[in-house]
């Protein structure tokens, strides 16, 4: 009590707000220096407790009005995780008429990220702080032991701002794949907020929203905030300099996929070329979400890539390995001349990610690639051979799954792998048609080939998973003519190919017998 006297008179001498930072031992950390209305909190991150929802810190400060804690002082708060916060209202002589008092709400799932206490005048303090800050960490403890071990670990909240006039797709199925990123990449999603409008170029939200996902985010014990769309450098800083969550974009989160999924030299320096590009432009001593994110989601890479490394460095290093990518792609013609010299017809298997591209080719092949229920799961071209009858054999290829809105660092940093396809023979398109959104995966594929020169190439389109379908909607595309698999149960591997048999020798031959 003499403590809270001494720094109200000082306050009403002075005319300003005064707030003191008090730890769990009682010793004062901060002297604040507000103005008539308010202070301004300190970067607290080092006081940060390690395996606690709560910082350890008490927040006291006076007001020199009769007024209750404002919204300023709740989200003082819940942004910097308070044992509690108090405010004193003065009377003219600077003595503490009565106490305001707050601590954050332990229950995540709480409409209010907060809990206010009744007022109470001096001779109405109790002691015993000790005890209740306890009973709150046990709270805490409580309501997280609960959850799986998978939950308790990188929280995410989403956000998708959709200007739809821009998009080809809907918003839902958007955060729908969002969402599934989050999945590959081990990421837990806690919630998500969309909106449908043209985003803040400052915070991507508003100012007003974002504060509010903040709130949300630190009151569900959330570390990352991952916005579908690519941020700029200014709204990456911004967005940043309001929170202590870590940041994560769009590309970042499919870099670090790739990051994780790379295998081969080749993917590895190819992954790590488009990440250098990412990051070029965002490198800054000022910039604390870049050094919040080393070492974890959206800052790995390979060889733990320094993200605080300088700006020319990056570039010598991304020219050194545009050179690698270089004489990669050399190797790779040499490859390529070499089997076009042994007149062996190549076969590409191209399609979205996680349609089973590379299940399929192991069914057809006998062989074991990678294939997971993960978007990504396999980035490095792999190439296998069938053999047909009369001593004839294709090579067969699986290449890296496609994506809507690849980064484009990204894109330009595969497209020397994707250039294989300009080889091949015949493209098999393959399609999940148990997923809803198929048709616009098909759009999105055939956009990306198109880009690439690809559409003269002969295509199949094969649609995988069939196994799903019901019987009606199965009877359906066969009347179309449609060419049904399930690389799973490999029901209709032997029609396909059959198939391809048919567009890589007989349908040739036919023609020169016809001429």
């Amino acid at each position: 009590m003499d403590l809270a006297r001494n720094v109200g008179e000082l306050s009403s001498e002075i005319s300003r707000q005064i707030g003191i930072l008090i730890d769990r031992s009682g010793y004062v950390t901060h002297l604040i220096v507000g103005n008539d209305q308010s202070i301004e909190i300190p970067h607290l991150d080092r006081y940060r407790v390690a395996h606690s929802r709560l910082r350890g810190l008490r927040l006291f400060h006076t007001h020199l009005k009769e007024e209750p804690l404002n919204q300023e002082d709740l989200m003082d708060l819940v942004l910097n995780r308070f044992d509690s916060i108090t405010a004193a209202c003065l009377d003219q002589t600077g003595i503490p008429k009565f106490f305001y008092s707050a601590y954050i709400n332990p229950d995540p799932e709480s409409q209010t990220p907060w809990i206010l206490t009744e007022r109470i005048y001096p001779g109405q303090l109790k002691e015993g702080y000790a005890n209740e800050v306890d009973a709150l960490e046990s709270e805490f403890t409580k309501k997280t032991s609960n959850l799986k071990r998978s939950q308790k670990e990188n929280r995410a909240f989403l956000v998708g701002v959709y200007d739809t006039r821009k998009m080809k797709r809907s918003p839902e199925h958007s955060m729908l794949e969002l969402k599934e990123l989050c999945r590959t990449a081990g990421i837990h999603v806690v919630d998500t907020y969309t909106q449908k409008k043209e985003p803040d170029p400052k915070t991507v939200v508003g100012k007003g929203k974002l504060q509010e996902i903040i709130l949300k985010s630190v009151h569900k014990d959330i570390e990352h905030l991952i916005f579908d769309l690519e941020l700029s450098p200014s709204q990456a800083k911004k967005i940043s300099d309001a929170s202590d969550l870590k940041i994560i974009d769009r590309t970042q989160l499919i870099l670090d996929i790739f990051s994780k999924n790379a295998k081969s030299r080749d993917g590895k320096l190819q992954v790590e070329l488009a990440q250098l590009k990412y990051l070029k432009n965002r490198l800054s001593e000022l910039d604390d979400n870049m050094s919040r994110l080393t070492g974890g989601i959206g800052g790995r890479g390979p060889g733990e890539t320094k993200l605080e490394i300088g700006k020319r460095r990056v570039e010598e290093k991304i020219t050194r390995l545009e050179e690698e990518v270089k004489n990669l792609k050399k190797r790779r013609e040499l490859n390529r001349k070499s089997r076009s010299r042994n007149e062996i017809p190549i076969v590409a298997i191209v399609g979205y990610t996680n349609a089973g591209k590379s299940t399929l080719l192991n069914a057809l092949t006998n062989s074991e690639v990678i294939a997971e229920d993960k978007l990504f799961a396999t980035l490095d071209p792999t190439t296998r051979r069938i053999r047909f009858p009369e001593e004839r054999e294709i090579i067969i290829s699986d290449t890296v799954g496609f994506i809507h809105d690849l980064p484009p660092d990204l894109s330009m940093a595969f497209k020397a792998t994707l250039e294989e396809l300009g080889d091949a023979d015949l493209l098999l398109h393959v399609v999940d048609i148990s997923n809803e959104n198929h048709h616009e995966q098909m759009e999105a594929v055939d956009s990306i080939l198109n880009s690439l020169s690809l559409h003269e190439i002969p295509r199949l389109v094969v649609f995988n998973k069939a196994d799903v379908l019901d019987k009606e909607t199965y009877e359906s595309h066969k009347k179309n003519g449609d060419i049904l698999v399930s690389a799973f149960s490999r029901d209709g591997l032997g029609n396909l190919l059959n198939l391809i048999e048919y567009e890589v020798w007989r349908k040739k031959e036919g023609k020169k017998l016809a001429s």
